[in-house]
């Protein structure tokens, strides 16, 4: 393990937070924020705070659906205790069925009477069987119950344009053949439907495409995406893995406006040594967080090809599957990509959401991979027994900035480097609400030592509280037995006098300071 060591005012630091008017000379623990609220302009979309939910592992089954014959408490066969905390987050959005789930998913086998639903094979994931049991009723009536857009994706690897039109047309339709079919199966009216993705992963998993090849099926599929609501569908287009600039230049040049987003993939992950959630050193450590900070640099390329076509901003960019992505936990099926999660998730969620924010612009809708029992989850479940976890907690501590300003700030703060890996010592977000309330969110990613934050507020005044996630170590988890190892808690080590907010941040720890 190398010596830790510090580099003060990297060029990194500027790509990543945004371009300091004036360097200042910080001593080696303290990093110095200057809040513009006078450049503060670009609302933080609720739908960034997006979820993700696919037939997968555990995912849906014992995560959301229990039935309504289970001995775990549930409303309508959904398990209670998932449902409020869920309802807690205020969640916005959810994708559904998949992931590499809905390019073989046929929706027909998903409605009806339960015992006449065909099986089948889940040979993406695990080899599971599926029952069906969940199908477009169960997640559309779920969304109603959470108040939440569903975001519907369809199946083009294996399906077929008719098969799509039909099933928007079952969920959309006040009558016709299709309405008939729903009615029959028990939902008189419509349910509402805002978002379609035209296929997933159309390179990969989706159906090994070219983008040239996927861009026509994009036009043909996309062209009968038609609700019969009276409000439009937003149709996204299956978008790049990660580093695929091209991807996204063929689809801008292909298909341009004909879609209304353009998704994008990109996970924390080294794909040849993942690691465990639970075990990992100082290198492996920063070596997340520097990987995690790369998706900085990603927006700014994608957006910069989509603003070469697309100057006005009509196309959105939807990050539609990120977080971490670890060796599954020892003793489960490796197909169903359930790990557990801890302070560094926390940090990797925290710290991500800082960098969506400066992008909101084109960035309008981003879904963490995934939401109950499978990689980066909110939840975790076993039987009765359910525990939130860290992440859980920073999306619950950041719902504050949803549907707020963006309050753009100058960053100057060391970097921390193990090896060759390197990252900022402190991440911060800042937002504010109608009724004038700001919201200053802070990260400090030093494995080792506690960090003092200056933050410049102007002639910002008023009630100050905080609330903080820390814990004694990065690795510390949640679970079923101590499910409240890693909590928030009541946070008092700042100050706020004479137009600054000075903060003592522990290492590894989020905090968010509230001014009224």
């Amino acid at each position: 393990m190398k010596k830790l060591t510090f580099i003060f005012l990297a060029v990194s630091f500027v790509l990543l937070f945004g371009c300091a008017q004036n360097q200042q000379t910080v001593q080696s623990d303290e990093s110095v924020v200057t809040l513009h609220f006078d450049q503060a302009a670009d609302t933080i979309p609720a739908e960034i705070y997006g979820q993700f939910a696919e037939h997968l592992g555990r995912g849906i089954y014992g995560g959301i659906w229990v039935g309504e014959d289970s001995d775990i408490p549930n409303v309508q066969g959904y398990r209670t205790d998932v449902l409020e905390a869920l309802r807690a987050l205020e969640v916005p959005v959810i994708r559904w069925p998949g992931g590499c789930f809905a390019d073989y998913y046929h929706w027909e086998d998903g409605i009806g009477p339960k015992s006449g639903r065909p099986r089948m094979v889940n040979s993406s994931w695990g080899g599971t069987v599926e029952d069906n049991s969940f199908g477009t009723h169960e997640f559309f009536n779920y969304c109603e119950l959470l108040g939440c857009e569903p975001y519907l994706s369809a199946n083009v690897g294996s399906g077929t344009v008719k098969e799509m039109a039909q099933w928007i047309e079952y969920i959309t339709a006040e009558a016709g053949p299709m309405a008939e079919l729903r009615k029959k199966n028990g939902r008189e009216k419509p349910w509402h439907l805002k978002y379609v993705g035209i296929g997933n992963e159309s390179w990969g998993c989706g159906g090994q495409m070219t983008p040239e090849f996927y861009s026509d099926q994009y036009r043909r599929y996309g062209e009968y995406a038609r609700t019969m609501a009276s409000s439009p569908l937003f149709k996204v287009a299956s978008g790049a893995s990660d580093y695929d600039e091209n991807w996204t230049e063929v689809l801008m040049q292909n298909v341009g406006q004909k879609m209304n987003g353009l998704s994008l993939h990109f996970y924390t992950c080294d794909w040849n040594d993942k690691g465990y959630a639970l075990q990992f050193d100082e290198s492996k450590y920063y070596w997340t967080l520097w990987k995690c900070h790369d998706i900085d640099m990603l927006l700014e390329k994608h957006i910069g090809i989509m603003d070469k076509y697309d100057p006005e901003g009509n196309v959105a960019l939807l990050l539609d599957e990120w977080g971490t992505w670890w060796d599954v936990e020892e003793g489960t099926n490796p197909g169903h990509l359930y790990q557990q999660n801890t302070m560094r998730d926390a940090v990797v969620a925290s710290s991500s959401f800082d960098i969506f924010h400066k992008y909101t612009r084109r960035l309008k809708m981003t879904n963490i991979a995934q939401m109950i029992n499978v990689l980066q989850a909110m939840i975790l479940t076993d039987g009765p027994k359910m525990a939130l976890t860290p992440t859980y907690h920073v999306f619950n501590m950041y719902k504050v900035h949803k549907n707020a300003t963006y309050i753009p700030a100058d960053v100057v703060t060391p970097t921390l480097t193990s090896g060759e890996y390197s990252t900022p010592a402190v991440s911060v977000t800042a937002s504010k609400r109608e009724s004038g309330e700001v919201n200053i969110s802070l990260t400090n990613m030093d494995l080792k030592e506690a960090r003092t934050v200056t933050v410049n507020v102007g002639d910002l005044a008023g009630a100050a509280s905080g609330v903080i996630l820390a814990s004694a170590n990065a690795s510390d988890c949640n679970t079923f037995d101590a499910p409240d190892t890693v909590k928030p808690v009541e946070f008092t080590d700042f100050t706020l006098a004479d137009g600054k907010l000075t903060v003592k941040l522990p290492a590894v720890s989020v905090a968010n300071i509230c001014i009224k």
